[in-house]
């Protein structure tokens, strides 16, 4: 069983695996910083200076009303903490909005990556073994 463990190990998909998800971890956080820190900021401009994060809905009345800026998210945190039933729907717009713009730039760089392979599979020659069935089919075809 060990041997198979280590076979299985050996095999390069584990590492590639663990590669991709390490590396996704990391472009999910410059992602997450990019979206909080540059695009939520315009977003709240074009909002009204909206703060989605601060965008909750008291179930049990447990946050003192007219708390603003980092009161607020302190007293929300320290709910959350605490178990007090909230429901934090800003945080599932902020949330949403994060995942489709990771999942567009994800797109972006696929295609990107996508079109230049193509690119380097259209400029390198085929293997010779390949042109030669080529040429080969070309005559059989000027036979008939």
């Amino acid at each position: 069983m060990f041997k198979e463990f280590k076979a299985f190990l050996g095999r390069g998909n584990v590492l590639d695996l663990a590669i991709a998800v390490i590396m996704g971890a990391a472009f999910g956080k410059i992602v997450s910083t990019f979206t909080e820190g540059i695009v939520m900021p315009f977003v709240g401009l074009m909002t009204g200076g909206m703060d989605f994060k601060a965008k909750y809905w008291d179930i049990g009345g447990n946050i003192p009303p007219g708390l603003q800026g980092e009161e607020l998210q302190k007293a929300i945190d320290a709910a959350v903490k605490a178990g007090k039933p909230l429901v934090l729907y800003g945080q599932l717009i902020s949330d949403i909005f994060n995942f489709v713009l990771v999942a567009f730039v994800m797109f972006l760089l696929a295609k990107w990556a996508m079109g230049y392979f193509a690119k380097l599979a259209a400029e390198t020659p085929p293997p010779p073994q390949e042109q030669l069935l080529t040429e080969i089919r070309d005559l059989l075809k000027a036979k008939q």
